[in-house]
């Protein structure tokens, strides 16, 4: 029991305090939990995403003690799986059950919970692997990277795409300007929104299997109904696509730009930090979300970088379909071609002064055009950044004292931010341009949007 204990202790003292940094904690201790200790996870969402941690995280030699989840419905294939893992419904109850036994925890709940959850376990002095999005508001979203900082707890977010080798080896030609200097970016995805007019009514009482109360966690009380748990239809509860699909296509160009330096190494200088976002869609709802939507970023130029637009193509955009693919230079199938619709559904193009990249839409395979311009050139693996050890793996690796994950909490932050900024512009009228100060977290010519960055909860339920 002892060695147990001083080993958690060294977890929680050698985790890490930010990108690249390492508090100080003997090597030898590193290598003797890497190679000899397993560490005790505990998984909050059990149903959906989560039960793909339910098969990882054993197959990768951890622990899964104990499982959360306000749905029984969803998880008995997990219970047969893992009989030995201890059962709960609040995630609170865990944390407080289960106290020095967990090591970890890993969040994979419906966006709307991802920021208390994280936030508890955090609290707890759990390390945290929280699923994309990060959070639903900017708000949370700061706080999660802040609480992590002060635990100095080792975090990251699952956007997958990070670990592929060909997601490193484009970061590299990227930075070396194989394709040039790059000031446009699109991003897109075809689903669009929910664009729902009017809440369900009263769905009747809730199944036995679900804790509804537990389910909306810190969301206002409302009458059960079960369309409300189609999360990505309704802001109170989801990010649409943004969240869903954005946090993976939008991550190799902004990561590529260092765009994340601007909340990490603003400038001194407001004028010089400042992102301008604004939005065009098919109509106002601060309900749901628009049938469609085109978001534009410009974000400041930096030492390395000169100025840039991101641009986010959401739903059947008018014009849209026509602009991306004379700017790829290819036709696109969004399942009316019946060819490779799971290909092109979402993506991201990178436009450089002497070529183009097109990356999939978890950035995880990608292309160089003109393809004729670019034969011979490798793009498999990377050949001078840290290849990756797999994306939970990396996590799993930072918790016991190594490098950090690069979607760690200050990373995910920045690009949740970034994203989230545009679920805020499209609740004005097209055009609507918005400016940001990454270091202040403030709208600063708009107080109706600034007011939008953050959330109220319910009694009961902090960060």
């Amino acid at each position: 029991m002892k060695s147990a204990l001083t080993r958690r202790a060294f977890l929680r003292r050698t985790s890490l305090a930010g990108p690249g940094l390492l508090l100080v904690g003997q090597s030898r201790w590193v290598r003797a939990a890497s190679a000899n200790e397993a560490l005790n996870i505990g998984l909050i969402g059990v149903g959906g995403r989560g039960s793909w941690f339910v098969s990882t995280m054993p197959r990768l030699g951890q622990n899964l003690v104990a499982l959360c989840d306000v749905d029984d419905s969803k998880n008995p294939d997990a219970y047969r799986q893992l009989p030995k893992a201890k059962r709960f419904r609040d995630f609170r109850r865990m944390l407080e059950q289960m106290g020095s036994s967990l090591d970890a925890v890993i969040v994979a709940t419906p966006d709307h919970t991802h920021a208390v959850a994280a936030a508890a376990a955090l609290r707890a002095g759990k390390h945290v692997f929280c699923e994309k999005p990060l959070t639903r508001t900017l708000h949370e979203s700061r706080a999660l990277r802040d609480l992590a900082r002060q635990q100095k707890l080792a975090t990251s977010m699952g956007n997958q795409g990070t670990a592929a080798g060909p997601f490193r080896r484009a970061l590299e030609l990227i930075r070396s300007g194989a394709i040039g200097t790059v000031q446009q970016v699109h991003i897109w995805n075809s689903e669009g929104g929910a664009d729902r007019k009017e809440p369900p009514g009263d769905g009747g009482p809730p199944p036995e299997w679900l804790d509804w109360d537990l389910w909306l966690g810190p969301a206002a009380y409302r009458p059960y109904h079960r369309q409300w748990m189609q999360r990505n239809a309704w802001r109170d509860f989801g990010t649409c696509q943004l969240g869903n699909w954005g946090s993976h296509s939008a991550n190799l160009a902004f990561m590529a730009l260092k765009v994340h330096e601007l909340w990490l190494n603003p400038p001194s200088e407001q004028a010089r930090r400042l992102i301008r976002v604004r939005a065009r869609h098919s109509g106002i709802n601060r309900l749901s979300f628009p049938k469609w939507e085109v978001i534009e970023w410009d974000i400041p130029a930096r030492a390395e970088f000169p100025a840039s637009t991101f641009t986010w193509h959401n739903g059947r955009a008018p014009g849209s379909r026509d602009l991306l693919e004379q700017t790829i230079g290819e036709e696109l199938d969004w399942g009316d071609k019946k060819q490779k619709k799971w290909v092109d559904h979402g993506g991201a193009v990178l436009v450089g002064t002497k070529g183009r990249l097109r990356a999939t839409e978890h950035n995880a395979t990608f292309r160089l055009l003109p393809a004729e311009q670019f034969q011979g050139v490798q793009t498999d693996r990377p050949e001078q950044v840290t290849p990756s050890r797999g994306h939970e793996m990396d996590w799993l690796l930072a918790c016991r004292g190594g490098q950090p994950a690069w979607a760690n909490f200050d990373y995910a932050d920045a690009l949740n931010e970034f994203l989230m900024l545009g679920n805020v512009a499209t609740q004005f009228e097209s055009g609507t341009v918005l400016e940001f100060d990454p270091l202040t977290m403030k709208i600063v010519n708009n107080p109706e949007a600034d007011a939008l960055l953050r959330c109220d909860y319910r009694a009961g339920w902090t960060l």
